[in-house]
């Protein structure tokens, strides 16, 4: 158990009723938490959704940390401006820091040891004098892959709480700030934090034997009525730490009776980077693709190539092959087809090199595509799962089953780590990839292509078995992402 006692800096006569008013209520905090245990016991069951466990984490205005303890961190720092709150925090929580103190002194935050996975900041934007620059000083403990969480009330259920407070049935407060998610954003804009992706929870934070979770789970989560939910969320990071410094790449090619078409992705691929390494992954091919590859290796011997032969069955396994034996620092997914013109690679190799985003996702249906590209049917399904898609992950995607896809190593490795929430489950190689980016609260960005029509060889889409399995993919994500 750690306490460190510091002299507080009261930036206003608020700040000072803020104070006061934590005092009063700190024995009794626990108690208020105890008689709003639903609302309380789903807020914390999606922090540890967007948390997982084992990680370095502060949280700024900690109150009796209860929350902090709730997401067993590997390292866990809690900073509260009441003496009280912090001294019931030590007594219970032993394995955890507390610090006494205004979050807003600079000269605290910069003596607190970071960097930190999460920097947690619950119920507590609508207290302070100056978010701006309280988001400011946070960058000092903040690495690229840091995630801010920022919960708090929605401007739009003031006068209900205000209410619920008068009759006993809410914890009493001081005047805060009201701030919508609108707010909320550009003060992190300004204070050079990017969204990641937001959500709003919580219809009817109260049981009400049973109805409550009923609609929190099937009529809250739904599009449009969520905005009107209680609690909202914003995961945020800073922008001033993105951007890699000259990686490596492995481009993974996943093929399947497509002879004709590999020579000429060894020609097309740009030499984007020094170290490029091509891996082909073939499927058990018919047409003589695998002895092509061989065939390429040997006339190119200046190209890093190499060929890996599936065990399994599906693209989703041939990815994982060629991702596990990969060397590279950035992961690249070409379609053997070359529907998305190999040149466009530099574009991603780009995206995520500059910071732009830790999830680089292909998307064909932006620009006009060649005739043939892609069926009728296809393309209007590939246009509706993708609205679905963009509402289940809080992030925008106009396009789920485009081939290409990038990250870096270190982060698959996390996906793979965290594999055992969504299982291996996914017979294409996106979904595993796009819901594990999702579930690591990675920065999405989608590059545009011109997706063109094959040269060789036939699609291996079956519109009718692969669309039930992408129904079947909404309601399993449906189930992992938004009935938590």
């Amino acid at each position: 158990m750690f306490l460190l006692k510091r002299g507080i800096r009261v930036a206003s006569n608020r700040k000072r009723l803020i104070q006061q008013q934590a005092e009063k209520i700190a024995k009794k905090r626990d108690k208020w938490i105890d008689k709003n245990s639903y609302f309380y016991k789903n807020d914390r069951a999606y922090m540890q959704f967007l948390v997982g466990e084992d990680k370095r984490i502060l949280e700024l205005g900690c109150g009796t940390g209860q929350l902090l303890n709730s997401l067993s961190p590997a390292y866990g720092v809690g900073v509260d401006l009441s003496a009280n709150m912090v001294s019931i925090a030590q007594k219970n929580y032993s394995g955890l820091k507390f610090i006494q103190g205004d979050l807003e002194d600079v000269s605290l935050i910069s003596s607190i040891q970071g960097p930190f996975d999460f920097i947690i900041l619950s119920d507590t934007i609508g207290y302070l004098d100056d978010c701006e620059e309280a988001f400011v000083a946070l960058h000092s403990l903040c690495t690229p892959g840091t995630r801010l969480i920022i919960s708090y009330y929605s401007w739009f259920w003031q006068p209900i709480l205000t209410l619920a407070e008068k009759v006993g049935l809410k914890m009493p407060s001081v005047e805060m700030n009201w701030l919508s998610t609108e707010d909320t954003m550009g003060f992190l804009q300004l204070a050079d934090f990017e969204s990641v992706k937001r959500e709003w929870r919580q219809l009817i934070p109260r049981s009400v034997f049973g109805i409550g979770s009923f609609v929190n789970h099937f009529i809250g989560t739904l599009p449009f009525i969520r905005h009107l939910s209680l609690r909202n969320y914003i995961v945020a990071r800073s922008v001033r730490m993105v951007g890699l410094k000259l990686p490596s790449t492995t481009v993974v090619i996943p093929c399947r009776n497509e002879k004709g078409n590999i020579e000429n992705a060894v020609i097309r691929l740009p030499q984007f980077c020094e170290d490029l390494e091509i891996i082909y992954v073939e499927g058990n091919s018919q047409d003589g693709t695998l002895d092509e590859i061989n065939r390429v290796i040997s006339a190119y011997p200046d190209k890093d190539i190499k060929v890996l032969v599936q065990d399994g069955l599906g693209k989703g396994d041939a990815v994982r092959k060629g991702f596990n034996h990969a060397h590279g620092d950035i992961l690249m997914i070409l379609d053997a087809d070359l529907t998305v013109p190999p040149e466009d690679l530099t574009k991603f190799y780009k995206a995520i090199t500059t910071g732009k985003g830790e999830y680089i996702n292909g998307t064909r249906l932006v620009y006009p595509m060649d005739d043939q590209a892609m069926r009728f049917l296809n393309f209007w399904a590939n246009r509706t799962f993708s609205i679905i898609f963009t509402w289940l992950l809080n992030q925008r995607l106009t396009d789920t089953l485009c081939g290409t896809k990038v990250l870096t190593k270190k982060n698959y490795d996390k996906i793979v780590d965290n594999r055992s929430y969504f299982g291996d489950f996914d017979p294409f190689g996106d979904f595993d990839l796009i819901f594990g980016a999702t579930k690591l609260n990675l920065k999405m960005v989608e590059v545009p292509i011109r997706y063109t029509a094959r040269s060789y060889g036939e699609t291996q889409i079956s519109r009718f078995r692969h669309g039930l399995l992408l129904l079947k993919m909404v309601v399993f994500a449906y189930k992992k992402l938004k009935v938590i």
